[in-house]
């Protein structure tokens, strides 16, 4: 029994935000269902959608065109022409497929190289196909092993350790300063959305309270709200300075509204310990002799691109590794695909069953000792091995049995599972939380990680 899996997806690189939206499936994509319950050549399908990507993954046996059958069905649900779609589509398939939703998952092919969102969101995709019984013993396989293979890679490499944002480097940079968030006091100036952005990254990393100062009080109050916390007129916020650690600007004013004269004060009013100001306005908002002043820390918006293309370069060089690790799972996926035909699994499960009685029949004539006579040990030898091909030939002629069955490679692969023919280690948790797919077979957890190898 011979298996294939297919993807076809557009993203950010092949697509347009038009393009995008036009063949978006929402949250909630109900294309899996009607792929799978309106032709009987697919038997399982996965469907991820997100912002900066959609992707759709089937799997079905080799020689069958099933590019139509998803296309079509695909334009169809989203009410558009099939024309519209082709030229923005990449297509994958077997391997090439297995290697592209692993990178997928590694963040490695994401708009921020090494963003860790799409693991949560194909996991996401995952449990719906699960509920919505379209994921099998491919799909069920597949997505378990892109999250170990993901988490190798956050492990193994340092693809996330950098900020490569403009908001996240300017909390790094804080840290650097301050070490410890905690306690720490934090001003906005201006809404800018970098500048709310790192505000929230602020509060995530500790910050104690975040005061807002905007022209319009009004959208002061709404941040200092969604923040939790102080709204501040914008006239009074240099006279609040000394109550604040960090400062994030961006006003948009046409000139300096803070100037060092201006800090010295704040300075002397705080016993000069540090302060650190984050200017993301173009124009500036603080005069850049600030940072000469001493204790006082400025950072500009083009200070904080620079560290983020240092921080890109080291996720490059990092993602050449997560490559080489993907690549490695990649294969034995493959070996895996290939053991759902029902002869490698026979031939696995007699040599399983061969060592387990090599391996006792050791133990036995160790323990009889060097008296017993080369025709005993043969004896016993051939007692060993006959019982254990006995014990396994009723499973095996129920396997080939089921596998000329549509649904046989369940099967096999339950088999497989059964007798640990691919030599996993289990956690004690691994069936925990699982719900029946296609068939009735139960389904590990999707939020629990392949821990195989």
């Amino acid at each position: 029994m011979e298996h294939q899996i297919y993807l076809f997806g557009l993203n950010h690189k092949t697509a347009g935000v038009d393009v995008r939206e036009a063949f978006a499936l929402g949250d909630r994509p109900k294309l899996g269902e009607l792929l799978v319950r309106g032709d009987a050549r697919l038997r399982e399908a996965l469907v991820l959608s997100t912002c900066n990507r959609v992707e759709v993954v089937v799997a079905d046996a080799p020689g069958r065109d099933v590019r139509p059958v998803v296309l079509d069905a695909w334009a169809e649900y989203c009410g558009q022409d099939q024309a519209a779609l082709a030229p923005h589509l990449y297509e994958h398939q077997g391997l090439d497929a297995v290697e592209h939703l692993f990178c997928v998952a590694s963040g490695l092919d994401s708009l921020v190289l090494g963003e860790p969102q799409i693991l949560g969101q194909l996991k996401a995709a995952y449990r719906h196909a699960v509920s919505c019984n379209t994921a099998g013993v491919i799909t069920n396989r597949l997505c378990h092993k892109a999250f170990s293979v993901a988490k190798k890679v956050r492990t193994a490499t340092g693809i996330g350790a950098s900020a490569v944002s403009i908001s996240y480097a300017a909390v790094e940079l804080a840290k650097r300063i301050f070490g410890e968030m905690a306690g720490k006091k934090a001003m906005l100036v201006g809404a800018g959305e970098m500048a709310e952005l790192a505000a929230l990254h602020l509060l995530n990393a500790g910050v104690s309270e975040i005061l807002v100062a905007n022209r319009t009080y009004a959208r002061a109050e709404e941040l200092a709200a969604r923040f939790k916390g102080r709204p501040v007129a914008f006239e009074e916020f240099a006279s609040r300075l000394p109550e604040v650690d960090i400062v994030i600007s961006s006003t948009g004013a046409p000139h300096v509204i803070l100037k060092a004269r201006d800090m010295r004060g704040v300075l002397k009013a705080r016993k000069h310990k540090p302060m650190f100001f984050i200017d993301i306005a173009v124009p500036r908002d603080i005069d850049p002799d600030v940072n000469s002043l001493d204790n006082v820390y400025l950072y500009d918006i083009d200070d904080l691109q620079e560290v983020v293309e240092e921080n890109l370069a080291q996720r490059r060089e990092e993602a050449a590794r997560a490559r080489d690790i993907i690549r490695l799972q990649v294969e034995r996926f493959g070996e895996w695909l290939k053991s759902l035909d029902v002869k490698p699994t026979i031939v696995d499960l007699l040599q399983t069953g061969e060592d387990i009685a090599r391996r006792e029949l050791h133990k036995t004539l160790r323990r009889l000792g060097p008296d017993v006579s080369d025709e005993t040990r043969r004896a016993i030898e051939t007692l060993s091995l006959s019982i254990s091909h006995k014990l396994l030939h009723e499973p095996i002629v129920f396997l080939k049995r089921r596998a000329r069955e549509e649904k046989g490679d369940r099967f096999i692969d339950l088999t497989r599972r059964m007798y640990n023919l691919d030599r996993e280690q289990t956690p004690d948790d691994a069936h925990a939380d699982r719900k029946p797919p296609l068939g009735g077979e139960k389904t590990p957890n999707p939020d629990a990680t392949d821990t195989s190898e």
